[in-house]
């Protein structure tokens, strides 16, 4: 339940917020940190769904599925290691890009925009990862 309303959530995000945050310029996107800070998803709403709930979900199921005897143990497993494969990446490039994506006027222009694009692609093989251990762990159940 908890990756679904993690892929959900990141669908909204990626559609309604991200075009706020980061706008269309001639050399990539421009980095609007106001409106990144105003809304601070991080704090306000992610570390109450993911950062700590699903990385601990994640974390129980990896070790449950890992000593599961019945004829689900692969599909469990598979949704464990992929939903792990992209907590790792959201703590590893996510959350410390974003957060300073969020004082972007403290770096030059051209830095800001290439970290603002190489955050917005990557999100969405995020939201792909987050969908296929989704669906791996619905076909378990």
């Amino acid at each position: 339940v908890n990756l679904g309303v993690a892929f959900g959530a990141g669908l909204y995000e990626a559609r309604m917020m991200v075009p706020q945050w980061f706008e269309p310029h001639a050399t990539g996107l421009k980095v609007n940190s106001k409106a990144f800070l105003q809304t601070d998803p991080g704090m306000k709403f992610w570390a109450f769904v993911t950062t700590g709930p699903l990385t601990l979900l994640t974390l129980a199921n990896l070790g449950a599925a890992l000593y599961c005897q019945n004829p689900r143990h692969d599909w469990w497993l598979a949704s464990a290691i992929v939903t792990l494969v992209e907590r790792i990446g959201t703590f590893g490039f996510f959350i410390p890009t974003a957060i300073k994506l969020m004082r972007a006027e403290a770096l030059p222009a051209v830095q800001a925009s290439n970290m603002a694009v190489r955050w917005v692609r990557l999100n969405h093989l995020r939201s792909a990862f987050n969908l296929i251990g989704w669906l791996l762990a619905m076909k378990a159940l």
